[in-house]
C-alpha cells in the first residue's frame, strides 16, 4: 500500500509527541490517584495514596481532584499510545511499501515474461496512464509559438518553465488534460500527474496574470470549482501565481515538487 509507511512515520512522530506531553504533565502532579465515591446522588473524591479507601477531599478542594483525574488519564494514554509505538516501530523494521511489487520486480526477466501480476507494478500504471489517448485544448491562430524541451507547445514561459523542469525530473505528466467538473463543464489543468500514493490524479494550476483583474476573477472561479468538485489546495491542487512585478519562483518550485511529486 504506497503512502502507507509515510503515515506510520508520521503516526510513530505523533505518538512520540503525545507521550512526552503526558509525562510532563504528569510530573507537576501530586502523589496518588482519585478514588470516586457515589451515594445516591452525591458524588465524592479521595485522594489515595497508602491506603485504598483514600482520604476525602472537600468540595472547596476543586484543582486536587482534576489533577489525579488527569494524571490517571495521562498514565493510561503513555500506556496506549507506547503499546501502539512498538507495533509500528516493529512493522516498519522490515516494512516497504513496494513489497508486494517487489515480489515480481526481484524475478528475472525470463520469469517476468511469464507471470501475470497480482496488481500492475506503479510503473506499468503509470504507462497505461500516460497512454490514455486525450484531445487537449487547441491554441488560437496567431499566438506564440513556446515549445518546450520535450517538444510540446504551451501556452507561456512560464508553463515553459515548469514543463521543462518536470521532464528534465523524470516527473511524468500531461499537459492540459481535459476533467469534468460538475456545475460546470470541461476545464484544461496545466499539468496532471499520477500519484503512486493516492491511485489518483493530482492537478498544478499557473495562474500567471493575477494582476489583471478579469484574469484573477476567472483563476478565482476556477479554484472554487476544483474545491466545489472535492479537489482542494494542498491534497490534490497544486497551485502557483506570478503578477508582473513577482515571476514565478524557482525555489517555490522546488519545494511543491518536493512535497506533493517525489514519491506520491
Amino acid at each position: 500500500m504506497y503512502g502507507l509507511k509515510n503515515m506510520l512515520i508520521q503516526e510513530q512522530k505523533h505518538l512520540n509527541d503525545i507521550i512526552c506531553r503526558a509525562k510532563e504533565d504528569i510530573k507537576n502532579c501530586p502523589e496518588g490517584y482519585l478514588r470516586i465515591s457515589k451515594d445516591k446522588e452525591k458524588t465524592r473524591f479521595y485522594h489515595c495514596i497508602n491506603d485504598r479507601n483514600g482520604i476525602y477531599i472537600p468540595k472547596k478542594d476543586e484543582q486536587l481532584p482534576k489533577q489525579l483525574a488527569q494524571k490517571t488519564y495521562n498514565c493510561t494514554v503513555i500506556k496506549k499510545a507506547e503499546t501502539r509505538l512498538k507495533q509500528i516501530t516493529k512493522l516498519l523494521q522490515n516494512y516497504s511499501d513496494d513489497e508486494i511489487e517487489q515480489i515480481y520486480q526481484s524475478s528475472c526477466v525470463e520469469r517476468q515474461a511469464l507471470i501475470t501480476p497480482i496488481e500492475p507494478t506503479i510503473e506499468q500504471e503509470v504507462k497505461q496512464w500516460l497512454e490514455q489517448p486525450y484531445e487537449g485544448k487547441g491554441f488560437q491562430e496567431g499566438t506564440a509559438e513556446i515549445f518546450t524541451d520535450k517538444g510540446e507547445r504551451v501556452r507561456s514561459k512560464s508553463e515553459k518553465i515548469l514543463a521543462d523542469y518536470f521532464y528534465r525530473n523524470d516527473i511524468p505528466y500531461l499537459y492540459e488534460r481535459p476533467l469534468y467538473l460538475n456545475g460546470y463543464g470541461t476545464v484544461y489543468p496545466d499539468f496532471t500527474f499520477y500519484s503512486k500514493r493516492m491511485k489518483q490524479e493530482i492537478y498544478w494550476e499557473h495562474e500567471g496574470m493575477m494582476d489583471n483583474q478579469e484574469y484573477a476573477r476567472s483563476a478565482i472561479k476556477k479554484i472554487n470549482l476544483y474545491q466545489m468538485n472535492g479537489i482542494f489546495p494542498g491534497e490534490r491542487l497544486i497551485l502557483t501565481f506570478e503578477t508582473e512585478m513577482d515571476i514565478l519562483n524557482s525555489k517555490i518550485i522546488n519545494a511543491l515538487v518536493e512535497k506533493y511529486l517525489i514519491n506520491v
